[in-house]
């Protein structure tokens, strides 16, 4: 999915000096903001990652939470060619169905409970579209954030779909990483947990994670207490490094479903505006003017009906940091 703000916050997050220093088994609630994706009837996100409070988990640095969106009455998602830079998009739908084509030449289709991986390194343009199957489309677009020494890696495109694991009153499936003895086969160029987790009705669980990770636990559906802390629809929970067990528990008197996301403390420096990641500002502009020019780097995607995404225009500043605030 792409980043579709007419005027991008440009950041630059993490680094070394970030590093630390709170009590352990702290939850901090991150409330999302809502982001149109553009056009006359907009389909809006619901977007967790990044804001000023956190701007990443692990190396998780974007998250959009979308739906239920009936798209007769939205016309659903409709994303044109657009270029991505340093990082792996990761879809997981809930219900409905999206067309996915790239410049790699995949042309494949996300569903509920399967991933779809696309990893952009050094370049990479795709476009989404909802399908005429779909009625309501729900579900999250996550993107990872590439290390230095992966970040110009070739294009690449995975599709996994996992084995559910039942466990406690819950069913989880693992799309990245591993937890409750299931492991993803995807691979990724950091630590990182990604898993759909749904609790019964008025159900408790002790899950064990590993500790060296940080941790975020986002709400799509039911009330959940993580730890001591209440989450409510659409609210993220992120629980700092040093937990071995994290203590979920269903409030409601209907199935709860979250998103849980995990990596080691990502310490590198990253420079994120619109669809691009890299370490420095003027990455930003090189990447900017290569899609603009239609440069090779990003090739072409093939079968989407329509003109590919203009970039925005950049701010008329270098681009400022943003990082994670300090452990209190």
């Amino acid at each position: 999915m792409s980043n579709a703000e007419t005027a991008p916050v440009g950041m630059r997050c993490g680094s070394a000096e970030d590093k630390e220093r709170s009590s352990v088994g702290r939850v901090d609630v991150l409330t999302p903001r809502d982001v149109p994706l553009g056009g006359p009837r907009a389909m809006t996100v619901r977007r967790t990652l990044p804001q000023r409070a956190r701007t990443l988990i692990g190396a998780w640095c974007f998250a959009d939470h979308y739906g239920p969106d009936h798209v007769a009455r939205t016309g659903g998602m409709d994303v044109a060619p657009h270029p991505h830079t340093g990082l792996q998009t990761v879809s997981w739908l809930f219900s409905g169905e999206i067309e996915h084509r790239d410049s790699l030449g995949s042309h494949a289709y996300v569903r509920p409970g399967e991933l779809n991986l696309m990893t952009g390194g050094h370049g990479i343009s795709h476009s989404e579209t909802s399908t005429a199957r779909t009625t309501v489309l729900h579900g999250v677009q996550l993107w990872v954030a590439l290390p230095e020494r992966h970040r110009h890696t070739a294009r690449d495109f995975q599709h996994h779909v996992p084995a559910p694991v039942q466990i406690d009153g819950a069913e989880i499936r693992v799309f990245l990483g591993s937890l409750a003895g299931a492991v993803s086969p995807v691979r990724t160029f950091t630590p990182l947990l990604g898993a759909e987790v749904v609790l019964e009705p008025r159900a408790s669980l002790a899950l064990p994670v590993d500790a060296d990770f940080e941790h975020g636990l986002l709400v799509d559906r039911g009330d959940v207490r993580l730890t001591e802390t209440l989450l409510r629809p659409a609210e993220l929970g992120y629980v700092h490094p040093g937990v071995s067990t994290l203590t979920l528990h269903n409030e409601s008197d209907e199935p709860a479903r979250t998103i849980l996301l995990g990596g080691t403390p990502f310490e590198e420096e990253i420079v994120m505006w619109w669809n691009f990641i890299g370490r420095r500002h003027e990455d930003i502009v090189r990447a900017r003017e290569e899609w603009e020019s239609a440069s090779d780097r990003f090739g072409a995607v093939e079968g989407y009906p329509g003109d590919r995404l203009p970039a925005p225009v950049l701010p008329n500043a270098t681009i400022a940091p943003r990082r994670n605030p300090p452990r209190r």
